[in-house]
């Protein structure tokens, strides 16, 4: 089972962040035969880190909640909260075969909400696939259920990477910077 988690900073966290950098490298390595992406995401400017997006294939949903839960940076108290979902892969691959590879051009997670757990929206990969990194969506802990829509794009700016989904079909879009995650 595919898993989206976004783990969303706590405001000032970010030198708490700094400290517990090599931990939670040293976490995501044990993981690395089943990450699909991963990388922190910014407020605007690219300077300040906002959160961290993993997506992860992952046996069951218990897992997936200790994956999410038992990070360094999550137990120091780094996240303010964590959005975990069920996800699909829709693209087929990882971050690391995309043919942008990992510099050149603007990257941004985009999230778009869905009203309830309505209709699905963009159930398929739009049509410029090569900007995108991860494309899918997020589903109910069941699978069952379409709630939103998760992707990670290389685009021009903000505006370009919300086009990459239905705008109006959605209750809210967040547009995040976001970079390619790992050790250096």
């Amino acid at each position: 089972m595919e898993f989206f988690c976004y783990q969303r900073d706590r405001v000032g966290s970010e030198g708490l962040r700094g400290e517990l950098v090599e931990d939670h490298w040293g976490y995501m390595d044990r993981f690395a035969e089943v990450l699909i992406a991963r990388g922190p995401t910014f407020v605007e400017g690219g300077e300040v880190p906002s959160g961290s997006v993993h997506i992860v294939e992952l046996p069951d949903a218990g897992a997936a909640r200790a994956f999410a839960f038992d990070e360094p940076n999550y137990q120091a108290g780094v996240y303010r909260d964590v959005m975990l979902r069920r996800w699909r892969n829709l693209l087929g691959r990882t971050m690391w075969e995309f043919p942008g590879g990992r510099t050149g051009g603007r990257r941004y997670l985009v999230l778009g909400f869905g009203v309830g757990a309505g209709e699905g929206v963009d159930l398929a990969v739009p049509g410029d696939r090569d900007s995108l990194i991860a494309f899918g969506p997020l589903l109910s802990d069941d699978g069952a259920s379409w709630l939103g829509t998760a992707a990670l794009a290389r685009a021009t700016g903000p505006e370009a990477a919300r086009a990459v989904l239905a705008s109006d079909l959605y209750a809210d879009i967040e547009v995040h910077e976001w970079e390619f995650g790992g050790r250096r």
